[in-house]
């Protein structure tokens, strides 16, 4: 037998993800419990997978807003009640504002989840959280974890070779959800220049004078948008965009001189805020690859596509991914097709990189839109945000794609919707 035949014969596994964090874990678990995909086997590369914190732990820094969507998909591999047990929060308004108006002026653009019939729009979780949830449901419906490296991807025509320090792991599929820097999306070949905002977020955790009661509120500056996110034991996570300089000075002062800043900075709207954990800053860029796909190759999540974080939608458009490539390899199956076949994968590329596409370039004119210094855009957009406000129709069309509920959504979370 040929070294090619022996290795299509006795392949390892069926699908390797680079990658257990939430992207990668939510694919493994959709994979495995799908009724459509669970002959699969599949196997997560991952070094420093995470666990659930300890009772008590407290929050950490790294936050996100998942969208309805996103909620639908760990519901349904069996991962949410550990998120919620944790303490996601909530939120049922969203406040959104130019540094010259007023909080709850005419032109503060008010989401409310009760006028679409919703209970909420959307919780503030623990990132950790959320990749260890849906690791343990992952594992938990069979997919394998490799606590180790991947060192290198080798693509044939008819297979594919994960490399970790001490195995080379032959599979039909590698699926690479390993991040913005990802390193198996360099090894396929699969290019795409990252575009460097000017800017920098600064994030940390603060207590407010003022209950933030279930509210997100995104205030508009002239060097970026200054974000307040509830969080479940009372505090807030900040998420402030500004010039890289402005970033570090935040950084850098002491908690008595940043609380002043981000209580100066954030109009008040909560009071006092009082700083409870350390700063860190992270340089904000928007990036997406050249294609999602090769032959026995698939990008997710931040591998595949940066937006900028003012709509908090990084890790829900990766939800997404991980539901519509589920979805893909279930109907190849279906169909007898091979699941690492560029064909099928090429159908996945187009349909999530399409999407990403478009609200990748919404989120940039929106960014470009607020950062433009001149007077009269100003006043537009202030009118803008108050036509839309006041407009039922256009107000409901934003909520919904906030909530992830809109456009070509997977089947698997269509049915989560009418269930």
């Amino acid at each position: 037998m040929s070294a090619r035949r022996e290795a299509v014969a006795r392949r390892d596994f069926d699908v390797v993800i680079s990658g257990g964090g939430m992207v990668g874990a939510a694919l493994a678990a959709l994979l495995v419990g799908e009724r459509a995909t669970q002959s699969l086997r599949v196997a997560v590369v991952e070094p420093r997978p995470a666990d659930l914190p300890l009772p008590g732990e407290p929050l950490d820094l790294r936050v996100s807003a998942l969208s309805r969507a996103s909620q639908r998909l760990l519901r349904a591999v069996g991962a949410w009640p550990a998120v919620v047990a944790r303490g996601a929060c909530a939120y049922d308004r969203m406040l959104v504002w130019e540094h010259s108006d007023a909080p709850e002026g005419p032109n503060t653009l008010a989401f409310e989840a009760a006028e679409i019939g919703e209970p909420d729009l959307g919780h503030i979780v623990e990132n950790r959280v959320v990749a260890a949830a849906l690791l343990a449901a992952a594992t938990r419906r069979g997919a394998t974890l490799l606590r180790t490296s991947l060192d290198d991807v080798e693509l044939e025509p008819d297979f594919a070779v994960a490399v970790t320090p001490d195995r080379r792991l032959t599979t039909r599929l590698v699926v690479a959800a390993d991040g913005a820097d990802s390193p198996a999306r360099a090894w396929a070949g699969i290019g795409g220049t990252p575009e460097p905002y000017p800017q920098a977020a600064v994030v940390a955790h603060l207590r407010p004078e003022a209950p933030h009661g279930g509210a997100a509120r995104q205030r508009f500056l002239a060097d970026g948008p200054l974000a307040l996110l509830p969080l479940a034991d009372g505090r807030v996570s900040l998420v402030w965009s500004t010039t890289p300089e402005h970033a570090a000075q935040l950084v850098a002062v002491d908690d008595a001189a940043f609380g002043e800043l981000v209580t100066t900075a954030s109009d008040r709207v909560l009071g006092t805020l009082v700083p409870t954990t350390p700063r860190v800053q992270f340089p904000l860029r928007r990036f997406h690859a050249q294609t999602y796909a090769r032959a026995r190759f698939a990008l997710a999540g931040d591998a595949a596509h940066a937006v900028h974080p003012l709509a908090g939608q990084g890790v829900n458009l990766g939800l997404l991914d991980a539901a519509a490539l589920a979805e893909v390899l279930g109907d190849a199956l279906a169909n007898g097709e091979d699941p690492g076949d560029l064909r099928v994968l090429g159908r996945y590329s187009r349909w999530r990189r399409a999407d990403n596409a478009v609200m990748g370039a919404a989120l940039d004119g929106l960014y470009r839109l607020f950062a433009n210094p001149s007077a009269w855009v100003g006043r537009a957009r202030r009118s803008g945000l108050g036509l839309v406000n006041r407009s039922g129709p256009l107000k409901q069309f934003f909520v919904r794609q906030a909530l992830g509920t809109g456009g070509d959504l997977p089947r698997l979370l269509a049915r989560e919707a009418a269930e």
